[in-house]
């Protein structure tokens, strides 16, 4: 699909007013983000018949990453980002309020990459908004503590991108956040790959495949 039919499919989830949750999953460094963000910046330009800028709101998991904290006292520090160092329990619990739909203002957590840590009350999501999209690793991972998630979601996308491309991307990444070449590159193809085959084995679970390279975005 084109990045405009993307868009356009998007947007039909909240067609009927009610609001919806567009989740976008795949590998590390598949595009997720920027996928994301470029349709939420699509929606926010160009609203329905009587909203704003902020009927649409970018919600990422990734705010629910345990605090180092946290994963020095569960003795999962040196794993960092699989799948049982999130709460997932409270990022469905979030998402529950959100279809809810009965708070004039919900505030999300963020991520903030450069010190690797949870934001609280980072994402404000107004009552406007009608059409979430949220993104992340494990969306539609098939674990007790994931699947309720995946149940939660209006529809799932999953972002493809070429295994090389995707693994020159993601080292690249960890390098502009800090990490030395040699330790980036072990972290990419040790815990980072080992995380990206779980998300590979859970694809079929995915309401549509997006060819990442093929939308030109990023």
């Amino acid at each position: 699909m084109t990045f405009a039919e993307l868009v356009s499919r998007a947007r039909d989830l909240a067609g009927n007013g009610r609001r919806a949750v567009l989740g976008i999953a795949g590998p590390p460094a598949a595009g997720k983000t920027t996928l994301a963000a470029a349709l939420v910046e699509a929606l926010s330009a160009d609203p329905p018949p009587g909203f704003g800028p902020d009927w649409v709101a970018h919600v990422p998991m990734d705010g629910f990453h345990l605090a180092d904290v946290e994963l020095d006292r569960i003795g999962l520090r040196d794993r960092k980002g699989a799948p049982d160092t999130f709460d997932a329990w409270g990022f469905a619990a979030l998402l529950r309020r959100l279809i809810e739909d009965r708070d004039e203002m919900i505030y999300a957590p963020g991520f903030e990459r450069v010190l690797e840590q949870p934001i609280a009350g980072s994402i404000p999501v107004p009552r406007t908004a009608r059409l979430i999209v949220s993104e992340g690793n494990y969306l539609l991972l098939d674990q007790p503590r994931w699947t309720p998630v995946r149940e939660l979601l209006t529809e799932v996308w999953y972002a493809e991108l070429d295994d090389g491309e995707r693994l020159r991307r993601l080292i690249e990444r960890h390098i502009r956040f800090g990490k030395e070449p040699a330790a980036a590159e072990a972290w990419a193809t040790g815990t980072d790959e080992r995380n990206a085959e779980l998300i590979v084995a859970a694809r079929d679970r995915a309401d549509l495949i997006v060819d990442y390279a093929a939308l030109a975005i990023g």
